[in-house]
């Protein structure tokens, strides 16, 4: 199993319609395996390091409504990832609350990145040739 999974299982938004308990369970799965690429992906557009509710922030921003990924969640992934050398981190005092750790990607990071968005596109695809009507492809 990929370390990033890790404690990723807490990511459904409590703001989600209501679901049966095998759907929950199969979005719970489905966000377990990638809620790591998409902080990746977060962090790789940005022009700055970023703290985690700025990361949070960005998610909602263009997750809209539909955000599957709750605040609390992302902090351990962000470790796991530090953890394995794909994120930076640095610690800066705060004036209005407690120390905010800052993230960037690094150059493993990155090159992780490119083949996690290379094995979802491929996974996307593999999915999408039986679960959608033809034409109904991005």
């Amino acid at each position: 199993m990929d370390p990033t999974a890790q404690n990723q299982g807490e990511t459904l938004d409590t703001d989600m319609p209501a679901q049966d308990p095998l759907s929950r369970k199969f979005q719970k799965e489905l966000n377990a395996g990638l809620v790591a690429l998409v902080l990746l992906a977060i962090l790789d557009q940005a022009e700055e390091d970023l703290y985690g509710y700025q990361i949070a922030k960005r998610l909602q921003r263009q997750g809209g409504s539909g955000t599957l990924v709750k605040q609390g969640a992302l902090y351990p992934v962000l470790r796991t990832l530090s953890a394995a050398g794909l994120l930076a981190s640095r610690v800066v005092p705060s004036y209005s609350g407690p120390p905010r750790r800052y993230y960037r990607i690094t150059a493993m990071g990155r090159e992780t990145l490119q083949n996690w968005r290379a094995i979802w596109h491929d996974t996307r695809d593999f999915v999408n040739d039986f679960t959608d009507p033809m034409g109904d492809r991005p």
